[in-house]
């Protein structure tokens, strides 16, 4: 089996999964103030520490959560509620186009239900955002902006997005920035201090710790109001804490943040040899992304097969053993065409025959012969098979 769907998930690393056993013979709730209880307490501390130490934050700016997901959506709102108890006319939210749906349908339910102002930042054909057009949306009314939020890079091609530039342009007018950090984690260097985010997700499964944890950093001074009200746990978030789950994805951030550098050097390779491999059998595909190795994900190649169905592509491969993602939704059991390559302006059909190949600290050279090996004859398997048509009605009842 080849697995090449990283970005999706990654499968557990060793050190999380040591963490996660050890912390797993321990009964405690960490809100207990018996012996069990304390050492559980412990366990979430010196995991507190340790995710500090690999954020490049301080330990009282990291807020645990279930994944990337809750992360998001306590950004998200709680930047919103904060800043709009601030001042009423705070209602625009800014956030790019192509953004993971953990924030656009917060971001969409903010606008259907809290009075916001949603405004998608446009992006170019590489899918990095118009930063000049980011500077004009604030610059029409930087008051009423509540909170502008950017992702570091892509999930479906793996462009990098100019982070520093967004807090550059939102800073100067108060505007405090979110970026969802899940797919640049452990494969870019992040620094929260340096990057002068106002908040960051991060996601465990996606570093290679278990699934179910994450976190939320939130600078310190930054004022956002809590999505879950219960026993105030983390203080921004309640809910009893997953003490050997937040063990396993410190211990796994670590190791992926220890390990970039060389990780990244080693998938650019394989990436780019894939990608080189996969324009030599079939001619006519469209890569996606930065063609810059600087400017993308190093694990990221993503391509789309005039012609075909992604689903049919996946399936194909899948039967072959060969494990990677469409990056399109589904909608009523009807294939859509990526969101995020519509915004970088591909055409629909083509953004239908589209394939994610990611990869991650298992990938190996051999995971990449198998996906040349195998992949033209699903193309042409595809291709033959082309795409249901509706006939005419002239047709139909002839």
């Amino acid at each position: 089996m080849a697995f090449l769907d990283h970005a999706a998930t990654t499968p557990i690393r060793p050190e999380s999964l040591v963490a996660l056993t050890v912390a797993y013979e321990h009964t405690g709730n960490a809100s207990s103030l018996h012996a069990a209880g304390r050492q559980a307490r412990k366990t979430v501390e010196e995991a507190r520490e340790s995710v500090a130490a690999s954020l490049g934050c301080g330990p009282s700016e990291v807020i645990f959560t279930s994944g990337g997901t809750e992360s998001d959506n306590l950004a998200v709102k709680g930047l919103y509620w904060a800043r709009r108890a601030e001042a009423r006319g705070r209602v625009r939210v800014l956030c790019s186009a192509v953004e993971h749906h953990a924030v656009l349908d917060p971001v969409a339910w903010l606008g259907s239900h809290e009075e916001a102002v949603v405004e998608h930042i446009p992006v170019d054909r590489l899918g990095r955002i118009d930063v000049d057009a980011l500077a004009h949306m604030i610059a029409l009314d930087p008051d009423s902006v509540a909170l502008v939020s950017v992702m570091m890079a892509n999930n479906e091609v793996g462009t990098v997005q100019p982070i520093a530039e967004v807090v550059r342009l939102a800073h100067a007018h108060g505007i405090p920035v979110h970026s969802d950090g899940v797919q640049a984690v452990g494969s870019l260097d992040v620094d929260f201090r340096l990057s002068g985010l106002d908040a960051l997700t991060v996601s465990s499964h996606k570093v290679g710790g278990p699934h179910g944890a994450g976190a939320l950093v939130v600078g310190r001074g930054v004022s956002i109001e809590p999505l879950l009200h219960g026993g105030a746990q983390e203080r921004l978030r309640s809910g009893t804490l997953d003490s050997p789950g937040i063990a396993g994805f410190a211990a796994a951030l670590a190791a992926a943040v220890d390990g970039h550098a060389e990780a990244a050097h080693r998938l650019t390779s394989l990436r780019n040899e894939l990608v080189a491999g996969v324009l030599e059998l079939v001619p006519d595909v469209v890569v996606s992304g930065d063609p810059d190795s600087a400017g993308r994900l190093p694990g990221h190649a993503h391509f789309s097969f005039p012609g075909c169905e992604g689903d049919a592509l996946l399936m194909l491969l899948d039967a072959r053993g060969i494990e990677c993602s469409t990056g399109s939704a589904c909608t009523a059991g009807i294939p859509e065409p990526s969101h995020v390559l519509l915004a970088m302006g591909v055409d629909p059909e083509l953004a239908r025959g589209s394939l994610r190949f990611s990869l991650g600290h298992t990938s190996t050279p051999h995971d990449v012969r198998t996906v040349l090996n195998e992949l033209t004859p699903v193309v042409e398997r595809a291709r033959r098979a082309g795409r249901p048509r509706i006939r005419p009605v002239s047709d139909a009842v002839r």
